[in-house]
């Protein structure tokens, strides 16, 4: 087909709208990975932030408590609230009391809480693509708790 352009004649090519195309799949071919991975580094930094406010919440219910078997059930609540906030999972949590006994005023209670970040878009629901992630935290007794 001919077409006329200031006075001139100009045949159009053959691949006349091939840029649009060339434009989209390389859009395609480059964008789609990438968003993808930004998913995955926004879900794993959602994760490790609730990890680390679980341990946080969790040492804070623990000292405040009266007692070794309330303190273990209100950490465990608090974690596993902190964690839900962010959509994950039940947390693995471990109480460990240091310089002393637990809840004796001086003492410290360290808090490791533990989870796995399941990959977005990945087959297999049931783990096997997943991004384990822990946090520990330290939390001093008051002294001048009542004993």
């Amino acid at each position: 087909m001919w077409v006329h352009r200031l006075g001139t004649r100009q045949q159009r090519g053959a691949d006349e709208g091939a840029a649009v195309v060339e434009f989209v799949v390389l859009a395609v071919v480059v964008m789609v990975p990438l968003v993808y991975v930004v998913l995955v580094i926004l879900q794993v930094h959602a994760g490790t932030y609730a990890v680390v406010t679980a341990a946080r919440e969790a040492g804070r219910a623990y000292v405040s408590s009266d007692n070794t078997t309330a303190g273990s059930a209100r950490a465990r609540a608090a974690a596993k609230v902190a964690l839900a906030d962010q959509g994950f999972a039940e947390p693995q949590l471990r109480v460990r009391c240091t310089d002393g006994p637990c809840l004796a005023p001086g003492s410290r209670v360290q808090i490791q809480v533990a989870t796995s970040i399941a990959i977005p878009l990945t087959p297999y629901g049931d783990g096997r693509w997943s991004i384990p992630v822990s946090a520990g935290h330290e939390v001093a007794v008051d002294t001048y708790r009542r004993s």
